[in-house]
């Protein structure tokens, strides 16, 4: 029987007195109290019970959420890759992998919705035409903390290393320590990167310095400070690795082991891992073919130039590459083999501290990215020399659209793209003393909007009703606690995505889906999650219905948005919808 542990203080109820106690002796009564005040001594004294009555940890849990940055579905042993990923594939098998798991196809927006439990343009982290809103100049309103704020009101401790990339600074909203990188252009040298938000200086090449191993590093140290001064409390520790992101910079004994792996090409490797994962029980129908028209999301034509001959904007069959250009590809794979490589030695670094803390069986551990795995193809902060060891300081390459639709396996599209492949991430949840289940699948859809409700559900955290004096709006995620429990459906109306022109929306099995220019398609996700046969028009009800659907929730996300903001931001945001309506009517 699956157990799953959450505590639940009106489900203990007190035994109801012997109606025969009145002709106990003296001695009686005395032992049957004595047996009746144990009995509520251990009911009350456990955090949490579990259905079969085995008892779990008497602290609320720890929480470590692990967050990848461009990687794709497929890019974890687990998940059906042969990139080498021992810690998280361990994870897996004492733990679940969701496979129906989603993020909002690009980097802020999906920080915002993991860390507030809305989605990104609720708190205006991403981009809402007539609204302040978006990477630049979105500021999330008051009634949306993030979630160590919510957190301390209960007594956690909470940490943060890594990537950033949300509004505010991470000690205002409610980290106790932070290492914050905003250089993700530079893995071996960072000019800009602050420590309790506080400038540190920049890096030098030669200093040994990588950013995986330093974003775990600084997360060790204070979960060491952690034991050391605060072993009380429980911790939330928020580890955001810049991997596998452009420009792709490994340490060259990871791009060693690699350097071979690849040169029979994205076709052979994609249709290697998605056999792969046939036989680990994922449902995925027949592979799609690789969209040889579709490149990168924004041309940069000069920066092609600059990778040189090897390089390809667009993923044609490997066959009829060039040998320069098939040595090129291979080794860049092999870069990006290698970064997540790396950060999965790094992540057991982080495990073994857990560990050596006692604190590991008690820890929730979430591990996901932000999105899928990028097309992109652009040379920016230090550039390109093409003639530097590929993978060095150097150096600038990107995945490009080839290998990006080799991670995004069994999907199609890239990140930016609501398709799938933008938007469908690997997630592992493990947690020993929390969940029984071991090693299996949970292929309920899920949304990183989902990740605040279910923790604060998980650590029995309130959430105030007011914040400054703001009506705190309903959270869009869910609890995911049913479905942790067991593979169950979870209950909601749809999950819903807006990114730059790209849209979607998902409702039970049914997805409908846009992107930017290109008309609405339909597809049944329970026969096509490669999104290959467009339903529109056999069953055009449901296709205008969802359309529906879709156009009343943007304009509720919208209308909350736009709530707190001054009477004449909000004018001239009502002006500015009007105009458009007016010209989309004509």
């Amino acid at each position: 029987m699956i157990g799953f542990y959450l505590y639940n203080p009106s489900s203990l109820k007190l035994l109801k007195p012997d109606p025969e106690a009145s002709k106990m002796n003296t001695l009686n009564k005395q032992l049957g109290r004595i047996r009746l005040s144990i009995i509520l001594m251990i009911a009350f004294s456990s955090i949490c019970i579990s259905s079969d009555h085995t008892p779990s940890p008497r602290k609320p849990p720890n929480i470590l959420i692990l967050l990848a940055d461009d990687m794709g579905y497929s890019d974890l042993g687990c998940f059906g890759s042969e990139i080498q990923t021992p810690q998280l594939d361990q994870l897996a098998n004492q733990g679940l992998r969701f496979t129906q798991f989603y993020n909002t196809a690009r980097c802020w927006p999906t920080r915002a919705a993991l860390l507030t439990g809305y989605y990104a343009q609720q708190v205006r982290r991403d981009t809402l035409p007539g609204i302040p809103s978006g990477n630049q100049s979105g500021t999330r309103p008051k009634w949306a903390p993030l979630l160590p704020a919510l957190l301390k009101e209960s007594g956690y401790r909470s940490y943060h290393s890594g990537k950033w990339h949300i509004d505010g600074k991470p000690l205002n909203e409610g980290f106790d320590h932070s290492y914050r990188l905003e250089d993700a252009g530079r893995f071996f040298s960072p000019k800009v990167h602050f420590e309790d938000d506080q400038p540190l200086p920049a890096v030098n090449r030669d200093s040994g310095y990588y950013s995986t191993t330093e974003i775990a590093s600084r997360m060790i140290k204070y979960l060491k400070d952690h034991a050391s001064n605060h072993q009380d409390k429980p911790f939330f520790a928020y580890t955001a690795f810049l991997s596998p992101h452009f420009p792709l910079q490994a340490l060259q004994s990871d791009i060693d082991k690699y350097k071979e792996k690849y040169k029979n090409g994205w076709d052979q490797t994609r249709s290697d891992r998605h056999n792969r994962q046939k036989s680990l029980g994922f449902n995925h129908q027949p592979l799609p073919e690789i969209e040889s028209n579709i490149g990168a999301p924004y041309p940069f034509p000069k920066a092609i130039e600059r990778f040189g001959p090897g390089e390809v904007p667009f993923p044609k069959p490997w066959t009829e590459l060039t040998d320069v250009q098939k040595e090129f590809q291979a080794t860049k794979m092999a870069i990006h083999a290698a970064m997540v490589d790396r950060m999965d030695h790094e992540i057991g670094r982080i495990i073994a501290q857990i560990r050596a803390m006692n604190a590991l069986d008690n820890t929730m551990i979430v591990f996901l990215s932000d999105n899928g795995a990028s097309a992109e193809l652009m040379i920016r902060d230090d550039g390109h020399d093409p003639q530097a060891a590929p993978g060095s300081a150097d150096t600038h390459l990107c995945l490009g659209p080839g290998w990006s639709a080799v991670a995004n396996t069994p999907f199609r599209r890239h990140k930016t793209w609501v398709h799938e492949g933008g938007i469908a991430t690997s997630m592992i949840v493990h947690w020993p003393s929390g969940i029984k289940a071991k090693g299996e699948l949970r292929t309920q859809p899920g949304h990183v909007v989902d990740i605040v409700p279910t923790l604060l559900d998980l650590t029995g955290c309130n959430r105030p009703e007011r914040i400054q004096g703001q009506m705190v709006p309903p959270f869009a995620g869910v609890s995911l606690r049913n479905a942790i429990t067991a593979d169950q459906e979870i209950e909601r109306n749809s999950l819903w995505w807006l990114h730059e022109g790209n849209q979607a929306i998902r409702q039970g099995d049914w997805k409908l889906v846009s992107a930017k220019g290109e008309p609405w398609q339909l597809y049944d996700l329970s026969k096509d999650r490669g999104e290959t046969q467009d339903l529109s028009k056999s069953d055009h009800t449901r296709y205008l219905k969802m359309q529906e659907t879709w156009e009343l929730q943007y304009q509720s996300i919208r209308e909350l948005a736009a709530r707190d903001l001054p009477a004449s931001k909000t004018n001239s945001i009502v002006k500015k919808k009007n105009a458009v309506k007016s010209k989309s009517d004509n």
